[in-house]
């Protein structure tokens, strides 16, 4: 079975979010494609729910809590929710204030592992206030690390509201976003108004078996309108700056062999995460920053490890992980 690829809408409050989720929306129906859409608002009112309803009857909605803190099982259950509904795509529009690698985390829980993957996250940037998010003497530390780390992990990068800006600004913006994130395409916009058409070249529905792959071109600020090109036909891949590797253990391990294999990718890696057997059980272990912890799971499948990063080097990983496994089978 195809997996259903995952768009996520990244950006801070105001940019422009729910504009291009309504063009995305309406782009699909154009397509025959059916499409759900996971939203999530900080506050206990949903500000957007009905101006979408109208346009997909496919919605869940997360209140009063931000997608990667304090509501981590309620997407597990939203997505399950969705995924019933059998969508061809879902589309989760984040709060002002998650970062999306968060979500990426929730997508690799064991109900949603094997049904949906990250395809793309488009992070929006409202031209008129960015240089201000972005200096730390002009916004709280918090705030720019998190603008920041929207813009990192980006695959698509839109800068809105250009109507509100200079030529000189736009240049100005322009290399603060290729300082952080040089592997992006940058496209300028007003009204979220850009060319979906090779955003959703990919996404097919079960009646088409092909899959485009949209390969990421060179950067050149002049081009920014121009189409992707597209080669090769896959299924199941994502093809999002963020990946995430799936590691298989039948065999108990220990913390220690399993946070040095970890240190061997922290330059790339966001975040890990797995249930494994540590002979006396099995434990939930949990990677983010320098931090590991490990709590005890009553979780009965098969065990796995989970990394999440920023292009990270599957072949590699696999490569240590085999001898990794290899070694504990050995010493058991």
């Amino acid at each position: 079975m195809s997996k259903i690829p995952v768009f996520v809408l990244s950006g801070f409050l105001g940019s422009g979010k729910t504009s291009l989720l309504e063009r995305l929306l309406q782009e699909c129906s154009q397509r025959n494609l059916s499409a759900a859409v996971l939203m999530n608002e900080i506050g206990k009112t949903d500000t957007d729910g009905e101006s979408l309803s109208s346009k997909s009857k496919m919605i869940e909605k997360l209140l009063d809590g931000c997608i990667c803190c304090n509501k981590k099982s309620e997407v597990v259950q939203s997505m399950e929710k969705l995924i019933a509904l059998k969508p061809d795509v879902i589309f989760i529009e984040l709060t002002g204030v998650a970062n999306p690698e968060e979500v990426a985390d929730s997508l690799t829980e064991p109900e949603l592992i094997n049904i949906v993957y990250l395809e793309k996250v488009i992070t929006l940037i409202d031209a008129e206030h960015i240089l201000s998010y972005n200096s730390l003497f002009e916004s709280d530390r918090e705030l720019v690390k998190t603008t920041r780390r929207q813009i990192e992990v980006a695959d698509l990068l839109i800068v809105n509201k250009t109507d509100l800006v200079s030529e000189s600004k736009k240049q100005k913006i322009y290399k603060v976003l290729l300082k952080q994130n040089s592997m992006s395409r940058v496209f300028f916009s007003t009204y979220s108004n850009i060319d979906l058409h090779p955003l959703l070249n990919q996404v097919k529905s079960p009646k088409q078996t092909i899959k485009v792959r949209i390969k990421r071109e060179p950067h050149d600020h002049h081009k920014h309108h121009d189409h992707h090109k597209h080669s090769d036909n896959h299924h199941n891949h994502s093809y999002s700056r963020i990946n995430s590797i799936t590691l298989k253990l039948s065999s108990p391990t220990s913390t220690a062999e399993i946070e040095t294999f970890l240190k061997k990718w922290k330059s790339n890696l966001l975040r890990a995460k797995g249930y494994l057997s540590l002979g006396d059980g099995t434990y939930l272990m949990q990677h983010v920053m320098k931090r590991v912890n490990w709590e005890r799971s009553s979780y009965i499948g098969d065990p796995y490890v989970v990394l999440i990063g920023i292009e990270l080097n599957e072949e590699k990983i696999k490569e240590e992980w085999g001898r990794t496994v290899q070694k504990l089978g050995a010493s058991s």
